[in-house]
């Protein structure tokens, strides 16, 4: 392993040379990991001395977690907000706009009756609704967090792209039970 040459303590940008920012290109952290993971994977330390075989797991893994969080941008966001010094507060500030909760509502409501009445083409369509808000959200959330640099806001809007990633959970679990 002396070969491997990265910092262990490095935060997960650092770790692939890649920017702290929110856009990231997924394509360049995809071959960032491909190329890292080559180097440490455990297979390729299979006749190494069993220190450099621990060395090796161990490193495998931390590149694993940090691909996993920063592929996700709900992840990305949480992890890049925290190394910039501001907490989105996920567990203490459940306050969100009156109009989020209210179409939110809408959705869930729209979710249980098509659930209820094996409605897969209703689930669908709610679904791909979902879906197009989060993809906005998170174009507005690159915005706040690598232009405009409002980490109060993107605090807000990570807090509720976490309460609709829920339920898009819950529309494919309920896609899932009607398609049974």
């Amino acid at each position: 392993m002396t070969t491997f040459d990265l910092n262990f303590a490095a935060d997960h940008f650092t770790l692939f040379g890649l920017p702290r920012v929110q856009a990231l290109d997924l394509g360049n952290l995809e071959n960032c990991f491909r190329d890292i993971q080559a180097q440490v994977h455990p297979d390729k330390h299979a006749h190494a001395a069993d220190a450099d075989r621990r060395l090796a797991m161990q490193w495998s893994t931390r590149i694993n977690e940090a691909f996993q969080t920063l592929k996700s941008p709900g992840k990305r966001a949480r992890y890049l907000l925290a190394l910039l010094g501001h907490d989105p507060q996920i567990e203490s500030n459940t306050t969100m706009p009156v109009e989020f909760l209210m179409s939110q509502m809408d959705l869930r409501e729209a979710v249980m009756e098509a659930r209820a009445a094996s409605d897969e083409e209703k689930l669908e369509a709610v679904r791909l609704t979902l879906l197009n808000e989060i993809r906005a959200d998170y174009e507005r959330l690159a915005g706040l967090i690598d232009v405009t640099r409002d980490f109060t806001a993107a605090a807000s809007l990570v807090r509720q792209l976490m309460f609709q990633e829920k339920l898009l959970n819950e529309i494919d679990d309920a896609l899932e039970a009607v398609t049974a």
